[in-house]
């Protein structure tokens, strides 16, 4: 269904989502995100990809967060366990819970962003709405970088077994075979960066005036109603976060505030 979707219109849902969540601050609204997202993985068939991918992130942060906010947060008042200088506080969790909860959100909805849009029709829309190229090639080349990098450093892995190198075996083997990869890969994506620097100047990326593109993507008025009605939502809850903090009052009271 995502899939079916004019581009701008999944990046203006996407988009608002990631904004509106942290303009909330708000772990149920996060949380409500998060699964809504993770619903439209679902349904996009895109699933464990982006688990996969959001794994890879999430995991650490997750871990950094409860290390230093749960263990060693400064405005922690009230202590549930402690060992010298380390101290488990609600405080502290309730914030790690906020963070974790928050960066969540917006990780899974950009990664389901990046798994389900067609990057030539994003690219195609955008230039028929007369947006900088420049903008649209940037934005494609973020999006294609990370399955790019996989894609060429699985060809490295292969030439390197095929000469008999060995890439298994104990840690300490697997780190000398990832530096013995990192060297070609990084003039690859060298020499793949001129190509396309080439390819472009040929094209007439930069030059001046209107530019056109062969692809015809669908657009309907509902699609543009609805990008103009979630970007309009995204931009109320930023300026009602803003106006919030200046008067000192959250803009959604979190559950955890009783504890406090």
């Amino acid at each position: 269904m995502l899939s079916r979707l004019n581009p701008l219109t999944t990046l203006a849902a996407c988009g608002a989502a990631a904004t509106f969540t942290v303009a909330a601050s708000n772990w149920p609204v996060s949380v409500a995100v998060a699964v809504a997202a993770l619903g439209a993985g679902v349904g996009a068939g895109v699933l464990r990809r982006v688990l996969a991918a959001s794994a890879v992130i999430l995991l650490p942060l997750w871990f950094s967060l409860l290390v230093l906010h749960g263990l060693f947060f400064p405005e922690g008042r009230t202590v549930l366990a402690g060992w010298g200088p380390a101290r488990i506080t609600v405080e502290g969790l309730a914030f790690a819970l906020e963070m974790g909860t928050r960066t969540t959100g917006c990780v899974l909805v950009l990664l389901l962003f990046s798994f389900v849009v067609n990057v030539p029709d994003l690219v195609a829309t955008m230039t028929t709405r007369r947006i900088p190229p420049q903008f649209g090639y940037v934005l494609a080349s973020t999006l294609t970088l990370a399955p790019a990098i996989t894609e060429q450093l699985a060809r490295i892995r292969q030439a390197q077994e095929a000469r008999g190198l060995v890439l298994g075996g104990s840690l300490v083997q697997r780190l000398a075979a990832a530096r013995l990869q990192m060297v070609p890969l990084v003039l690859a994506l060298i020499q793949d960066a001129a190509e396309r620097a080439h390819a472009l100047d040929a094209r007439g990326f930069n030059s001046p005036g209107p530019h056109s593109t062969y692809r015809e993507v669908a657009d309907t008025r509902g699609q543009r109603t609805f990008r103009r009605a979630v970007l309009g939502l995204a931009a109320a809850a930023v300026i009602l976060r803003l106006s919030a903090s200046w008067f000192g009052v959250p803009v959604l009271p979190s559950p955890l505030a009783g504890n406090e």
